[in-house]
C-alpha cells in the first residue's frame, strides 16, 4: 500500500500495553509518526522507536499546551491525532486513503468512535457515535491552553467519516476510578482559573442533569449496568472536581 501524506500524531507516558497495537493499525499507509512523550518509566520509548524516529520528550504541563506543541512537530499538511489507546478499524484505513487519493476536500473530518469498557462496546448514552474532529489541516487547527478539555479552535469546513476509531478507554473500572481522579485535579485547577461560579447546589443540579441525560433520554438504559455505570459516572465526575475546587478554595489543597 503506498503511503498517503498524513502525520499520525501521538502523545505518550507509560503505554506500553497500548502503543504498538496502535501504531501497526496505521504503521503501513501513513507518512509520518510523531511522538510527544511525557518521560514514560515503562518500556514505551523502546516500543515506539521500533515505529519512528520524530520522538520529543516534553512535561505535560497543560492538555493544549501540549498537544499544540506535538502538532508543531508534524511536517505532512494534515495531521491525524490519535491517543494510545486508540485503533484505526481497516474499513476506516480505506475510507481515509481513499480521501487523500482523491485529494482532501475538507480542512477537517469528523471520525465515529467505538468506545469500549473492558470488552463492552458501549452503544449507548452518547457514546456512539461520538464523532470527534480527529484528521485536520494542520494550520486551521489548535487547542486553547488548558489544564483538561481544552476547546478546539478550528477555522473551515467540516465532514464526518463513516467509519470508526476503536477506541479502549478503560481496560477494567480500577483504571477508570484512577482516571477519574487524575482528570479532576485538573478540572478543579481549571474552574478556579476561569472563576468559575460554582457552589454546592449548582453541583447537584450538574450532577443529576448528566445522569438523567444520559441514562434516559440517551438510552444508556439500553446497555444494562454498563449504561447505569457510566451515567452515574458522568455525573460523579462533576462532584469529584467539585470536591477538590472546594478544598483549593478554602486553602486545603493547593
Amino acid at each position: 500500500m503506498n503511503k498517503i501524506p498524513l502525520s499520525v500524531v501521538v502523545m505518550t507516558r507509560n503505554e506500553e500495553k497500548n502503543i504498538a497495537e496502535c501504531f501497526d493499525s496505521i504503521k503501513d499507509w501513513v507518512e509520518e509518526i510523531v511522538v510527544v512523550d511525557d518521560y514514560s518509566s515503562d518500556n514505551t520509548l523502546d516500543i515506539v522507536k521500533q515505529y519512528t524516529d520524530k520522538i520529543y520528550q516534553r512535561k505535560w504541563e497543560m492538555e493544549g499546551i501540549q498537544r499544540n506543541f506535538a502538532y508543531s512537530k508534524a511536517s505532512c499538511d494534515y495531521i491525524l491525532s490519535l491517543d494510545a489507546d486508540e485503533r484505526i478499524s481497516p474499513e476506516l484505513c480505506d475510507e481515509i486513503v481513499d480521501i487523500f487519493t482523491k485529494g482532501a476536500e475538507f480542512e477537517g473530518y469528523n471520525i465515529p468512535h467505538k468506545n469500549y469498557l473492558g470488552k463492552h462496546w458501549i452503544k449507548y448514552g452518547g457514546w456512539y457515535p461520538n464523532a470527534k474532529l480527529k484528521m485536520f489541516k494542520k494550520d486551521n487547527f489548535k487547542y486553547e491552553e488548558a489544564e483538561y478539555h481544552p476547546r478546539a479552535i478550528f477555522e473551515g469546513k467540516t465532514f464526518t467519516l463513516k467509519e470508526n476509531i476503536i477506541h479502549y478507554n478503560y481496560p477494567d473500572f480500577h483504571s477508570m476510578f484512577a482516571k477519574i481522579n487524575h482528570q479532576t485535579d485538573f478540572e478543579a485547577k481549571k474552574w478556579i482559573r476561569d472563576k468559575r461560579k460554582m457552589n454546592l447546589a449548582i453541583c447537584i443540579r450538574k450532577m443529576i442533569t448528566r445522569f438523567f441525560k444520559e441514562y434516559f433520554i440517551k438510552w444508556g438504559c439500553k446497555d444494562g449496568f454498563i449504561g447505569f455505570f457510566m451515567a452515574l459516572y458522568s455525573g460523579m465526575y462533576q462532584f469529584y472536581t467539585y470536591c477538590k475546587y472546594w478544598e483549593i478554595k478554602k486553602g486545603i489543597t493547593k
